[in-house]
């Protein structure tokens, strides 16, 4: 007999979520870059709602947050009765994960793609398949290889965290046609809206007119809401239904709700949030491959960038330089990609600093005996 309580078989085997630091060196850091924040912050409109909540926290939140959902629902023009919210779209990818997998299922996810998705599968008590990327994006024809009669789930970043690819959305019906009905396709696309290619497609239209695809959404990314934990899921009634069961009653508080909605309804901020990436991913991919680094191809508020395998050169190199600057990256070896670094494109300011700190780094390398 256990002298003590012993955790369910193969929990103790899950990698736990590394999220970005935060500090620099045990300082504050000057530009924090590590977890794909707008530089923009909120919309004023939300911070106001969530301010106006605050004459009433001795009161339940709206169980189904109704509000939020109908503000999605408006904006993009859905039915609110299959939007479910979550805390955070980490909670969602959870539940979709609970509802749907157990022992002896399998789940599929990309080898660089989002490392909370593994973490689910293992904690629902499936088996983490890892499919082959090609370039750093997602490969269909690779997924589809994947698949057998004890695959239940299918989870995609599009786009992809932390390379930045994406899959037009002819791959992805393309990869949905092929998958077994039975099979549920989980679109993640937490950095949709920083997405402007006419190939690109959320998964609304999927979700609409089938019955085994679902999309998640985040608040935390250009909605500038990460420490309020929003996010949705659009999916058949019957998927809205199955995770409804296994969700908390009041997964979202009261503040959350009220400030999710302001924030989505305000379009103008979301606009000039675009239009600050846009810009700025381009600036940054030019300058950085002015320097000599190369750069993953991204669409979305982040860049990958690589570094040479070289003594003194490497990613962690990089990094550790960085951060006496007060500049702080994500290391992304937890992805399979030990020499690169994940960097946010932050504020004007933090931008100019990330360039000139490796141009710095590069001239340092190229003078060193």
């Amino acid at each position: 007999m256990n002298r003590r309580p012993v955790a369910r078989s193969g929990v103790l085997d899950i990698a736990p979520y590394v999220p970005g630091r935060a500090d620099a060196e045990g300082e504050t850091a000057a530009h924090k870059l590590s977890a794909n924040e707008t530089p923009l912050g909120p919309s004023p409109a939300a911070i106001e709602a969530y301010r106006a909540v605050g004459a009433a926290l001795e009161r339940y939140p709206d169980g189904s947050a109704s509000e939020l959902r109908t503000a999605i629902a408006t904006i993009y023009g859905l039915s609110a009765d299959r939007i479910v919210c979550g805390a955070g779209s980490d909670e969602l990818l959870n539940l979709l994960a609970q509802a749907y997998l157990g022992p002896g299922d399998e789940a599929i996810h990309t080898e660089h793609g989002f490392l909370i998705y593994p973490i689910a599968i293992r904690a629902a008590g499936g088996t983490p398949v890892v499919a082959r990327e090609t370039d750093l994006t997602a490969d269909p024809d690779a997924i589809l290889r994947k698949v057998t009669d004890r695959t239940r789930m299918v989870f995609l970043a599009n786009p992809n965290n932390p390379t930045g690819t994406y899959l037009p959305f002819s791959e992805i019906n393309r990869l949905h046609e092929a998958l077994p009905p039975n099979v549920l396709l989980v679109l993640d696309a937490a950095y949709a809206e920083y997405v402007r290619r006419n190939d690109y497609e959320s998964g609304v239209e999927l979700v609409a007119t089938s019955q085994n695809v679902v999309m998640t959404r985040t608040f935390s990314k250009i909605y500038g809401l990460a420490a309020l934990r929003i996010g949705w899921c659009y999916g058949p009634p019957e998927v809205i239904d199955a995770i409804n069961r296994v969700r908390g009653p009041f997964n979202l508080s009261a503040p959350a709700i009220a400030a999710g909605a302001a924030a989505i309804a305000d379009r103008a901020h979301v606009e000039t949030s675009v239009a600050h990436n846009e810009a700025w991913r381009e600036r940054l991919i030019n300058g950085l491959g002015a320097l000599g680094l190369t750069v993953t191809p991204s669409v979305a508020n982040f860049l990958l960038v690589h570094f040479p395998d070289e003594e003194g050169r490497r990613a962690a190199d990089a990094d550790r330089f960085l951060q006496s600057r007060g500049i702080v990256a994500r290391q992304v070896g937890g992805y399979g990609l030990p020499n690169a670094l994940r960097i946010t494109i932050g504020s004007a300011a933090a931008n100019k600093a990330v360039l000139a700190a490796l141009a710095d780094f590069v001239a340092n390398d190229r003078d060193a005996p």
